[in-house]
């Protein structure tokens, strides 16, 4: 008897596609997208925000940057490293022109890396997109392995994919019509003779780009490298020549990696009941007996089961491995595994599972373009309605704090601080807990730079006095400025903190003094911004766990 399906992971699968496809969405919409009652949708959702996938602002309903944990499991299984991301970063520095790496996804292709150079005209790719093979140079080289039954298939697709409008296919693509692109059949010989595959405008005008392969131990492409640059730079052929050698040579270095490499230097287990980043989670069984009826356990299983595939290098991971990181019983991991198997998330061979470059669809290209302000920006606005005093994270840039997030109260007597805005760093509570985190030579070289005035009458200017202030910084976690850089004003800051433990930024609330003792004002303050940095921090480490490019910079 065929195994039956979860009906609540297909539909929490298919909001979550839709939620993933437009930038602002309602129940309604929702409602419309996937054809399901209102009353499904909303048990969904209810669930969805529950797991911390995600957030309710008023109406709309928002992805939040955990769900990118579903993503960064197939990235994981596929071999993606944190330093294959940082060389791919490295090499569109060297070559000046951006550089991806694609994988196949059925008759299409779709990024794993990006390292955008900032220019006018830039790509505008995401990790995650998926293009048509026949509209991009890794296409050619993954073409090149197909059967006849995968150019089946390739030909039923495009003969279904609106010519007036193939965005509307692949949201990835530029709107409006499109020119017929070369035949792919003679790209694909071209690339087997010559081992590289060319773009030249086939996804619009002036888009160029020249890939290679990477191949696995057993020859086949695993990944496409390409660098992407424009007419106005180029032409296609020159762009070849200048790219090819840098990008062979980086090939071979990635083919020399191997396969089961994790990211962060992490060990290819998973404990029971955690996330693959390592993080504690809730129990769906807990949420279950909270929320009731409106809690969809066995969407919260299967979501849980395919972060499980994360470790699912090479061939993939035996069910009993998956049933033992899950806590859950092998009949329900296997059928949330059929469920995923039938949507097109996970492959299974018999024997092992691994998870599918679909699972990327599931709004990893839209969060992928998060900056740390928009990680941080929720959490700063529930920090404000806890405390009802303003909030900002700093990064330190030179000798000042730069702002790059704030939420700010309406009060009589307020602080008035905008986006950009400087501050220099020694006497102020941020600038302390960030300069309180770099190594001691880095400090000294900084307050050196910028040597300590007055600005009140509490200002500590003394050297030595203010390096045992950023010791004791350091020691307990946070930091306090009373009155040192304007009468009257007072802030508590905590640091916000890489996956590696380094302070990248600063999390503050500021207020006028009053009274109070300080004393009393960290009391109040401290517990919520631990908080607060600690839920930044879980977002910033998913967020950022195959995308180094969205950390704040640091002196």
């Amino acid at each position: 008897m065929p195994e039956e399906s979860v009906r609540p992971l297909e539909r929490g699968l298919a909001v979550l596609r839709a939620l993933s496809v437009a930038e602002q969405v309602r129940a309604g919409d929702l409602v419309r997208a996937t054809g399901l009652a209102r009353s499904t949708v909303d048990r969904v959702v209810a669930t969805l925000v529950r797991l911390g996938y995600v957030r309710e602002q008023g109406q709309e309903l928002h992805l939040t940057p955990r769900l990118m944990e579903l993503g960064n499991a197939y990235l994981a299984a596929s071999g993606l490293s944190g330093e294959v991301a940082a060389r791919t970063a490295r090499l569109a520095d060297d070559l000046d022109e951006s550089v991806s790496l694609a994988v196949p996804d059925g008759n299409g292709v779709r990024f794993v890396t990006q390292a955008a150079r900032r220019r006018a005209m830039s790509v505008a790719f995401r990790i995650g997109d998926l293009l048509p093979a026949e509209r991009c140079a890794p296409g050619a080289l993954f073409a090149a392995e197909w059967d006849e039954a995968a150019w089946a298939a390739w030909r039923a697709r495009v003969a279904a994919t609106p010519a007036d409008d193939p965005a509307r296919a692949f949201p990835a693509l530029p709107p409006g019509p499109a020119s017929p692109p070369p035949d792919l059949a003679d790209r694909v010989e071209h690339s087997r003779v010559t081992g590289w595959a060319l773009d030249d405008q086939l996804i619009e005008p002036g888009l160029i780009a020249t890939a290679v392969p990477v191949r696995d131990t057993a020859g086949r492409v695993r990944y496409a490298l390409s660098a992407v640059s424009h007419t106005s730079r180029h032409t296609a052929q020159g762009l070849a020549e200048l790219v090819l050698p840098r990008l062979r040579e980086e090939a071979a270095h990635l083919e020399s990696l191997p396969a089961t490499q994790l990211p962060d230097g992490t060990a290819d287990v998973m404990a029971p009941h955690a996330t693959a980043e390592g993080l504690p989670r809730e129990q769906p069984s807990t949420a279950k007996a909270e929320l009731g009826p409106d809690f969809l356990q066995s969407l919260a299983r299967g979501l849980t089961v395919l972060r499980a595939l994360g470790p699912a290098h090479g061939d993939g991971l035996p069910l009993t491995a998956i049933a033992a990181a899950t806590g859950l019983p092998r009949a329900t991991a296997r059928r949330c595994l059929h469920t995923l198997e039938l949507e097109g998330y996970a492959a299974h061979d018999g024997r092992l599972y691994r998870p599918l470059p679909r699972v990327l669809e599931l709004g990893f290209a839209r969060l992928s373009r998060l900056g740390f302000a928009d990680i941080a920006e929720p959490h700063l606005r529930q920090l404000t309605g806890r405390v009802h005093q303003s909030a900002s994270v700093t990064v330190l840039d030179g000798t000042d704090i730069l702002y790059v997030a704030r939420a700010a109260t309406v009060r009589v007597m307020s602080v008035h601080i905008t986006l950009g805005t400087r501050f220099p760093a020694y006497p102020t509570a941020m600038g302390r807990v960030l300069l309180s985190g770099l190594p001691e030579a880095d400090r000294a070289r900084l307050l050196k730079a910028a040597p300590p005035r007055s600005l009140t009458r509490r200002t500590v200017t003394d050297p030595a006095e203010l390096h045992r202030v950023l010791d004791r910084a350091a020691a307990d976690g946070y930091a306090t400025a009373d009155e040192e850089l304007e009468e009257g004003l007072r802030s508590v800051a905590v640091p916000v903190k890489d996956a590696a433990g380094r302070v990248v930024a600063a999390l503050n609330v500021a207020q006028h003094a009053g009274t109070a003792p300080l004393d009393e004002t960290i009391g109040a303050l401290l517990p919520a911004l631990r908080g607060t940095a600690a839920a930044i921090e879980a977002d910033l480490h998913t967020a950022a766990r195959f995308n180094g490019a969205l950390m704040p910079w640091r002196t």
